[in-house]
């Protein structure tokens, strides 16, 4: 059973593609095979899966994770907290009190599951960008004919 195989048994037994890039995005698991682990700390994301052996060099989320979480959760906590001192007015020191801890947490806690669901969305689309196979195969050393994602 070649990789995509594996992955479309996979999405199907779940329901489809989108469900199981939820589920193994969210809870950091190998989005081959579901097992192993996706992250070594926090945001660093493993070589390679313990259980499967999947090469993670194709993980390339970059600026993603950031984004996703400024706008999905920054920009409606800035407005309520506007909201706040407009209706409020309260002192500067509550904001320093309340505001700035909640932006805090509300814009890195959803940082590793965002990071998370988009490697496995760019594995299971297997997601690479146009023209860069022969690149990444000599930068890699891996064979030019094959995608990363079958390596």
């Amino acid at each position: 059973m070649t990789e995509k195989q594996a992955i479309e048994t996979v999405a199907e037994s779940d329901g489809d593609k989108f469900r199981w890039i939820l589920k193994s995005g969210w809870k950091g698991l190998c989005p081959r095979c579901g097992k192993g682990r996706m992250f070594q700390s926090w945001l660093k994301i493993v070589d390679r899966c313990e259980s499967c052996g999947l090469d993670y060099r194709f993980a390339a989320p970059d600026d993603g994770p950031a984004f996703f979480s400024l706008c999905i959760v920054a920009l409606p906590l800035t407005a309520l907290i506007v909201w706040i001192q407009v209706a409020f007015d309260p002192p500067a020191w509550v904001h320093l009190l309340t505001s700035v801890p909640i932006m805090a947490v509300g814009t890195v806690l959803p940082l590793r599951p965002i990071k998370g669901w988009l490697v496995a969305s760019q594995f299971v689309n297997r997601a690479q960008e146009a023209g860069t196979q022969k690149l990444w195969a000599q930068l890699h050393g891996t064979d030019s004919n094959k995608s990363d994602f079958d390596q």
